[in-house]
């Protein structure tokens, strides 16, 4: 009789040993087949569960371009014209220093392909690299530049994720110009969709700004078209 219970309890003994291998190597991850590399840009976390649309974060206005939602400073002028969104600051009466640009079907409209082909390399900032931008010149465009080299972004695999999920490539550069001015430029690249969040000439005050309007963008409607 002894001998049997014992049988019993090391069978039990066992059996939860082998439970709890699995318990554990399943909080692991192992037997998931995954590389442990992070996501590729554009790949999207809501394909099983849609997120709910977030209300207008305070301080934004909801606006959109060909089914890109994306939002802006309530202070801000937005214009919207020849299939482009330009967000201008308080100051500012052109699409240069200082503003955001959505740019859909970015590549196929631009004769280089920019930043299709360009938007890793220390001159991608942009299709024609050539003209300073710094607060002093960006008007008059008569200044060249000198140099330009790529600066680190938060993500160290240079991705940004956004509204809808997708994640694009989030890149910044640091331009010299010959009279020895230096400017900013931002460019968020969802490759797959084919669209550009993009600032121009960055105004230091906006820093922050920059990254909340990019963050806010959502291209499932116009990737539905």
């Amino acid at each position: 009789m002894s001998g049997t219970s014992g049988s019993v309890r090391s069978s039990a003994a066992a059996a939860g040993a082998a439970v709890a291998a699995l318990v554990l190597l399943t909080a692991c991850g192992g037997g998931s087949g995954g590389s442990g590399g992070g996501p590729e840009p554009e790949s999207s976390y809501s394909a099983v569960v849609a997120a709910a649309e977030p209300p207008p974060a305070e301080g934004f206005t909801p606006v959109e371009v060909e089914g890109i939602k994306i939002n802006a400073p309530k202070n801000w002028s937005v214009d919207n014209t020849g299939g482009t969104l330009c967000m201008r600051p308080p100051g500012q009466d052109g699409c240069g220093y200082g503003a955001i640009q959505v740019l859909p079907h970015v590549a196929e409209n631009d004769p280089n392909k920019w930043p299709r082909k360009q938007y890793d390399a220390a001159n991608g900032w942009a299709s024609t690299p050539d003209k300073c931008r710094s607060l002093t010149t960006a008007a008059a465009a008569d200044v060249g530049v000198a140099g330009a080299e790529k600066v680190p972004v938060d993500d160290p695999q240079g991705l940004a994720q956004h509204a809808d999920g997708l994640k694009s490539h989030h890149r910044v550069w640091e331009v010299t110009c010959q009279n020895d001015d230096t400017f900013e430029v931002r460019l968020w690249f969802l490759p797959q969709s084919d669209v550009a969040v993009y600032v121009w000439s960055v105004d230091a005050q906006y820093s922050t700004l920059y990254d909340e309007v990019a963050a806010s963008m959502d291209v499932t409607a116009y990737n539905d078209r």
